[in-house]
């Protein structure tokens, strides 16, 4: 079963935990520097999901994937200007036109033919996490148990496919568009489980000070990537795959990686992807 929270209608009965989980969301991604640069901007869409993207203490754009987009354009000479966008509208915005690229933890898997790709980039294991108390050992163990996700996401659509047959049918699914409320449901007890990208998770725990335990059998493998509008013509995808290639080589991605993950080399063994 399928559930739909709103944000105002979860924060009524948690408010300040989700309340202070939100304060890091990425509202405001101009800067100076970009319209200083002199060099024709990109729109980069995302949201928050640290530690790819999110507003520093500076309310400045940071994380990995933000490092690696304003080098891989730079390269390309442009200026990457980053947009908060409304995640469940990220198909329509890109082949509007009124952002460029989707970047932002996205995973490729599935989603090959929705869009032009530049990637993977990067390798990440989509997981389930529990309290670090909890009975539950293995996604069989989550049969009629709740389970949040973000809504449009890859977790999502494992949970509600029925395609997985490691999945129970009975496990309650709650839909969520705001990650940040998405964590504090989690950490104040209203679902047994989350669903999301292990670094997510880790790094929530990090920031928050909080204890959950991340099931050892992953929901997927995923290769993470760039997704530009399937009638997108510049020839970008094609641009920025020859540039992360070259950023690979020449050491760039792990080290932007390592300032935010431990063991960066793992995040780029790409080729390990459904072997």
């Amino acid at each position: 079963m399928k559930h739909r929270i709103s944000r105002r209608a979860f924060l009524h009965g948690c408010t300040l935990l989700a309340a202070s989980a939100a304060v890091g969301s990425l509202t405001s991604c101009g800067g100076t520097d970009v319209k200083e640069s002199g060099l024709p901007q990109i729109i980069v869409g995302s949201d928050t999901y640290p530690p790819y993207i999110y507003l520093n203490n500076d309310g400045v754009p940071a994380g990995i994937d933000v490092e690696i987009a304003t080098e891989a354009f730079r390269r390309m000479g442009y200026a990457a200007r980053f947009e908060s966008i409304d995640w469940e509208q990220k198909t329509n915005l890109v082949e509007s036109g009124t952002i460029d690229c989707i970047w932002g933890c996205f995973s490729m898997d599935g989603r090959e033919e929705i869009y032009r790709w530049a990637g993977p980039y990067m390798v990440s294991r989509q997981v389930v996490a529990v309290d670090a108390d909890s009975s539950t050992q293995t996604l069989s163990d989550l049969a009629g148990k709740t389970i949040t996700v973000q809504s449009t996401g890859k977790p999502e659509e494992l949970f509600l496919s029925g395609s997985d047959p490691r999945i129970p049918q009975t496990v309650e699914v709650f839909s969520i568009e705001d990650r940040n409320v998405q964590y504090a449901m989690m950490a104040c007890g209203y679902v047994d489980a989350i669903a999301a990208h292990e670094t997510g998770i880790l790094q929530y725990m990090k920031d928050n000070s909080v204890e959950f335990r991340i099931l050892e059998e992953p929901l997927l493998v995923t290769g993470l990537g760039i997704a530009f509008a399937k009638n997108d013509s510049r020839g970008l995808d094609t641009q920025l795959n020859a540039v992360l290639a070259q950023m690979r080589t020449d050491g760039s991605l792990e080290r932007i990686i390592g300032r935010y993950l431990e063991n960066a080399s793992q995040y780029l063994e790409v080729d390990t992807i459904g072997a």
